[in-house]
């Protein structure tokens, strides 16, 4: 029994560097693996602040009841229209009656 032959010597370097490959492979999954679990909690970190962020916050004020300033303005701009012969006295009633909610 002396020095390995060939083959002998050829199979244990298909072995050892199989070996390498494996470990290697599963270290990179590892790393893979915590460097998306990180993403994945600083995700959720970020989440939660922007909803904590948006539940603190107050809510927004109602819009402004129409004010009866408006209503007096639009039949106002009604009647003028009506005197200076834009629309006629049916027309005007309807748009009226259309302001008024009748």
């Amino acid at each position: 029994m002396g020095r390995p032959g060939l083959i002998g010597t050829m199979a244990r370097t298909a072995v050892v560097a199989g070996t390498a490959t494996a470990v290697a492979g599963g270290v990179q999954r590892r790393q893979q693996a915590r460097a998306d679990d990180a993403a994945d909690q600083q995700q959720m970190e970020a989440d939660a602040a922007a909803y904590q962020a948006q539940q603190s916050a107050p809510p927004p004020p109602p819009p402004p009841a129409p004010a009866e300033d408006d209503l007096l303005t639009q039949l106002a701009r009604l009647g003028q229209m009506n005197q200076a012969g834009l629309i006629d006295d049916a027309e005007f009633a309807a748009a009226k009656a259309k302001l008024l909610g009748i």
